[in-house]
Formats: C-alpha cells, sequence, structure tokens
C-alpha cells in the first residue's frame, strides 16, 4: 500500500470548502459560551446557595457527560417535544448548524467558567483588601481591579479550551454539517482512501491548532508586559 499524494493535494481545495463553516461553529460557539461562562461564574460567587448549587449542577453536567451526547440530545432529542416544535426557537433548532453552535456554547461556558474562576482564586487577597481600603465598591473592585487580573491567569488555559472546542467543532459532521471532517467524510465515500484523506483533515486541524496557540502565545505576552520585573 503506497500513500496517494496526488489524492491528497488534489482534494485540499474541496476540504478548505469547509473551513469557512468550521470556523464559523468556533466564533458563535466561543462568543456564546462565554457569555454563557461569565453569567455561570457569577452565580457561583454570589454566595448565594439557590444560585451556586444550579450552577454547580450546571457545570457538572455538561463537563461530565459527552459533548457528543449533548450535541445528539439538542439536535435528535428536543424536537420531540410538542412544546419545543411550537416554541419560537424551533426555526433555530430545526437546522443542525445553530444545534451545534448551542451544543458547544454550553459546554465550553462549563468549563470556561471553572477557568474564569480558577483565574477570580488565583488573585491575591492582598489586592481586593488594597482596592478596598482606596474606597472602591465590591463591583468595581472586581471589573477594574480582580477581572484584569484574573484574566491574565486564566487565559493560558482558556486557550487551551478554545484549542480543544476548535477539534470538537468535527462532531458536527455527525449531524451532516459539511464541516472540514464532514467534507472529509464524503471525499472518503467517493475516493474509498480514508487513510489519506483523514491524513491530510488531522494536519489542518493540527496547523489550525498552532496557529491558535501562537496567537494566545502573543496575546499573553502583551498581557504579561507589565508584570515583568526588571533585572
Amino acid at each position: 500500500m503506497s500513500f496517494d499524494f496526488s489524492l491528497v493535494l488534489s482534494s485540499l481545495p474541496q476540504i478548505f470548502s469547509g473551513l469557512t463553516l468550521t470556523l464559523k461553529l468556533l466564533v458563535l460557539s466561543a462568543a456564546l459560551g462565554l457569555v454563557i461562562a461569565g453569567v455561570v461564574l457569577l452565580m457561583r460567587l454570589s454566595g448565594r446557595w439557590w444560585l451556586a448549587w444550579p450552577a454547580k449542577a450546571y457545570i457538572y453536567f455538561f463537563r461530565g457527560t459527552p459533548i457528543l451526547i449533548q450535541i445528539f440530545i439538542i439536535y435528535y432529542g428536543l424536537p420531540q417535544f410538542d412544546a419545543v416544535r411550537h416554541s419560537m426557537v424551533w426555526p433555530m433548532l430545526r437546522q443542525p448548524f445553530f444545534c451545534c453552535v448551542i451544543a458547544l456554547a454550553l459546554n465550553t461556558s462549563a468549563y470556561v467558567s471553572e477557568i474564569l474562576r480558577g483565574g477570580v482564586m488565583g488573585v491575591d487577597k492582598g489586592v481586593n483588601e488594597a482596592a478596598k481600603a482606596l474606597g472602591l465598591s465590591a463591583p468595581q473592585r472586581f471589573i477594574h481591579v480582580i477581572a484584569p487580573i484574573a484574566t491574565r491567569i486564566a487565559m493560558p488555559a482558556y486557550g487551551n479550551e478554545i484549542i480543544s472546542m476548535m477539534k470538537a467543532t468535527a462532531l458536527a459532521s455527525t449531524v451532516t454539517l459539511l464541516d472540514i471532517t464532514g467534507v472529509a467524510r464524503t471525499i472518503v465515500a467517493d475516493t474509498y482512501a480514508p487513510f489519506e484523506i483523514f491524513i491530510a483533515v488531522a494536519l489542518i486541524y493540527l496547523a489550525m491548532a498552532w496557529m491558535f496557540q501562537l496567537g494566545f502565545g502573543v496575546m499573553e505576552e502583551r498581557a504579561s508586559k507589565y508584570m515583568k520585573r526588571e533585572a
């Protein structure tokens, strides 16, 4: 058996046609997930049990179940309910793209909320006390003092989560979406050459992961420039 490089090269333009959909899934789900994560974080930090416990249950569920199952529940499970099919959200839930965005956003929000909470918990208590001594209110301390430092602390872990979610977008192909992996599966069905095609796809995902890692590395470096001490 020989590796068919010509097949890989001829298939690359078709495989790259799914890149736009992959990036749309990633950007939309990451943005929505970050918003949800912020809400869940505030619930965890509220100090009120009737807010903290639902947030903990939410995090436990979405971190403790496979994301593929979550996609199937939203795409295949929710349409079984008449209330869903007659609701205002049905035009979105009937489309696999939005089902995947919702599933990815809910999943990543559980991880990101814990990443952000770790960042907040990592802020030295003396910083908060100093801000309090300056007369800043609790919201002002959180927004202007704690949040910027927590963001810097959480950035490496958040970058890893974005890369993990980028790879998770490949699961969208299981519900008929033609992302990079979905396009590759159609090519394999026509050519019967899974080895060459999926090796090419793996290299594309690897290149994307490298670019995201490089980008977050640059952002982390810029965020840390005021924390460096001169020798």
